[in-house]
């Protein structure tokens, strides 16, 4: 039996603990991109994955997880930046940032326990490359919305599709856990 929640909270441990580190080393740098710029880095991690599933090659070195990992983040940080966006500071303090990574990955954790119930786990079904997709679909879908300057019909906002990457990534990752034991 699994323990979805879990394994969902090791991994948003792992990738906090990551994201808190690079806090340390270069500050709230990514501060200075705007949210589209991070909409654009999302989307060369997420081409980098569907690059290697598709030729089996990987000439840079750095594997898929991390990548994965970078996609989290990278949302996090996208998150964050829609939030404080009439906040002028390029650097936060450190428990700040810490504050805001968590309240996203809460968020993102609630939404999935919520869609994770109604869908039954249909997603420990899927492939890790139909995961990937499915994140390269959602990042077209918020580059057309920001094209439109945030305005939709019909359609989630912006944030959701960034809350749908989060937890599609943190799936496949629990996928290339289970595969490697």
């Amino acid at each position: 039996m699994h323990n979805t929640v879990e394994q969902y909270e090791s991994i948003i441990f792992n990738c906090k603990d990551i994201f808190a580190k690079k806090t340390k080393d270069y500050g709230t740098a990514w501060r200075i991109l705007r949210v589209s710029s991070l909409t654009d880095q999302i989307f060369i991690k997420a081409n980098r994955i569907r690059t290697i599933q598709e030729t089996g090659i990987n000439k840079v070195g750095e594997d898929i997880e991390s990548e994965f990992i970078g996609i989290i983040n990278y949302c996090v940080m996208a998150l964050i930046q829609l939030e404080l966006k009439e906040d002028q500071r390029m650097e936060l303090p450190a428990d700040e940032t810490t504050e805001l990574y968590a309240k996203y990955a809460h968020e993102a954790q609630s939404l999935m326990e919520k869609k994770n119930h109604d869908y039954g786990e249909a997603w420990r079904d899927m492939r890790i490359s139909s995961l990937t997709d499915l994140i390269l679909m959602k990042i077209l879908r918020v580059k057309q919305i920001e094209d439109n300057k945030g305005k939709t019909i019909i359609s989630e906002g912006i944030d959701a599709n960034y809350f749908d990457m989060i937890n599609y990534a943190i799936f496949a990752l629990i996928l290339m856990s289970e595969q490697k034991c």
